[in-house]
């Protein structure tokens, strides 16, 4: 038990003549985890991406129904209205009438019939 312990603080197994088999599974260990540390760094990347873009989202979401208030507003009738009083339009005291027009057949229609 003692020899053993020795053996592998002294790293023996790694100067055996069985040695290239021990050196293939140290190299395979070290590409392991290298390939989970890369995967981890990407991991964390993309949330901090996708963070970032939410955050962005919610800028845009709000940005957009700012926008759409005022807009709202502006189109209001009253504030159209003011609008126009300052360049000295006014509204009209006579309501509009609505017009039909009425489809009058041309010639070619009236040979068919």
């Amino acid at each position: 038990m003692k020899n053993g312990i020795y053996s592998i603080l002294k790293a023996r197994f790694l100067v055996n003549e069985d040695s290239v088999k021990n050196w293939r599974f140290i190299v395979f260990l070290i590409l392991l985890a290298i390939i989970m540390i890369a995967n981890t760094h990407s991991y964390e990347k993309k949330i901090y991406q996708i963070s970032d873009l939410t955050n962005e989202v919610k800028e845009l979401r709000s940005e957009f129904v700012d926008r759409r208030s005022e807009l709202m507003k502006i189109k209001m009738e009253s504030t159209v209205a003011a609008k126009m009083e300052e360049n000295g339009i006014l509204p009209s005291s006579v309501p509009p009438k609505k017009i039909k027009v009425i489809k009058e057949k041309t010639a070619l229609e009236k040979l068919w019939q």
